[in-house]
């Protein structure tokens, strides 16, 4: 499956290990706000980016306003920082935009 091209995260299905899992969170707002800053990014593995919009849904239920933070940090930062871009921000990397505060 590697050798096809299939990212190894997704590939380890195959192995007697990925069976389903319960999995039970607790976080605070400021927590929630940070891990979806990062999870909800389109470049984070599809098994995560889809548990973290439902996460988004169900909070946009309860607590709108924070629901409405919910978004990768490309969004807070106007750039997208990490090696390659999803396409919504350009790559800006840390060290150039500390060369830009000096």
């Amino acid at each position: 499956m590697l050798e096809a091209g299939i990212p190894a995260e997704d590939a380890r299905y195959v192995l007697p290990q990925a069976v389903e899992t319960q999995l039970v969170m607790t976080m605070n707002a400021r927590e929630l706000i940070h891990a979806c800053s990062l999870r909800l990014c389109l470049r984070a593995q599809w098994e995560i980016l889809e548990l973290f919009e439902k996460i988004k849904a169900e909070v946009e239920k309860v607590a709108p306003r924070i629901g409405a933070e919910l978004k990768p940090k490309c969004y807070r930062l106007g750039y997208c920082d990490e090696r390659e871009t999803c396409g919504i921000f350009p790559v800006m990397h840390v060290d150039s935009v500390k060369a830009k505060d000096q």
